[in-house]
């Protein structure tokens, strides 16, 4: 059986699509489904069980599946909310809960692959996994950071695979509960649709209007390099960074974007940064993903841009 928490969102629901896609249903999903309407990404991929993730933690504290045979698990759950300011939540959610599913893994010899982030690195220019480039600019980045932190300490002790993925600016279908945390790919879809138009930041951090730099990758891609981890031959153990390795800015979203959805262009209207937002905003990022494709028989060619936004559009054409 494979566990996967967060589930039901945004990117554990399309690793589950993707498992789905191999024949593989033995999945445990496991997430939290008090508020929302996430469960509507579960409702067309198979799966053996669902657990809400405080009965999941319980019953792994208690030693219940000790003898279950697991496969692997994808540790996506966690809250992404960078504008979260409880720090005691954040730290129990993000770092206590994966302290508990590592050390659970790492005992039973079961592939253990989960999801950092890009936000490790904050106020850096430079986004090698490297020490010197890790400033967190919130207490969301600050938990994946330190629960990286505590991997690295303690991988020495594994015999198999541990593997910690600093996700870029990640994007794709069944993320339509994600509200404001939503990626920017998504956001401006739903205005284009909605207004005709798209709204974007001025000009920021020495870059114009529009022009601020992200490296944005598929949700799939995102979902694939998952699965090729954990079913890697031997055991592989680091932390790494999961993005195209290429930046783009927010303008080239907005021209892909009435490409596929086969809409004339329209004048962006280009508003200024919230102050609150300015000091957080992360102006430039790009993967640096070298490390990664070192890894021997390991390939992983993401979608481009221009290939991830016709596949997001034809996904939402299709409802998700």
């Amino acid at each position: 059986m494979i566990i996967v928490t967060g589930g039901a969102g945004f990117i554990g629901s399309n690793l589950i699509a993707s498992l789905n896609q191999m024949g593989r249903t033995n999945i445990l999903v496991v997430d939290n489904l008090e508020k929302g309407d996430k469960f509507l990404n579960l409702r067309n991929l198979h799966f053996a069980d669902y657990l809400d993730k405080r009965e999941f933690r319980q019953a792994l504290l208690g030693d219940r599946y000790k003898n279950i045979p697991f496969s692997a698990i994808f540790h996506q759950g966690a809250c992404s909310d960078t504008m979260e300011y409880n720090g005691l939540y954040m730290m129990d959610n993000n770092y206590s809960y994966s302290k508990d599913l590592f050390h659970f893994a790492v005992a039973k010899k079961i592939p253990f692959v989960y999801a950092s982030s890009a936000a490790t690195y904050g106020s850096s220019t430079t986004f090698a996994e490297h020490p010197d480039n890790e400033k967190p600019l919130n207490i969301y980045g600050y938990s994946k950071l330190l629960f990286d932190r505590y991997v690295q300490r303690n991988i020495t002790n594994a015999r198999s695979t541990v593997v910690g993925l600093r996700y870029f600016n990640v994007y794709g279908p069944r993320e339509n509960h994600k509200g404001r945390m939503a990626s920017m790919v998504h956001q401006l879809h739903a205005q284009i649709q909605q207004t005709g138009h798209a709204r974007l930041f001025t000009g920021s951090g020495g870059y114009g209007d529009g022009e601020q730099r992200r490296d944005f990758i598929h949700a799939l891609d995102v979902a694939r390099i998952n699965i090729k981890l954990a079913d890697y031959p031997s055991p592989i153990q680091g932390i790494f960074n999961i993005g195209t390795g290429i930046s783009r800015s927010f303008n080239a979203i907005v021209e892909n974007l009435y490409k596929a959805m086969e809409r004339p262009p329209e004048k962006t209207n280009y508003i200024p940064m919230p102050e609150g937002l300015a000091a957080k905003f992360q102006n430039y990022t790009q993967a640096d993903i070298a490390i990664l494709r070192s890894i021997p028989g390991l390939s992983f060619e993401p979608m481009t841009l221009e290939q991830g936004i016709a596949a997001f559009v034809q996904a939402k054409k299709e409802g998700l």
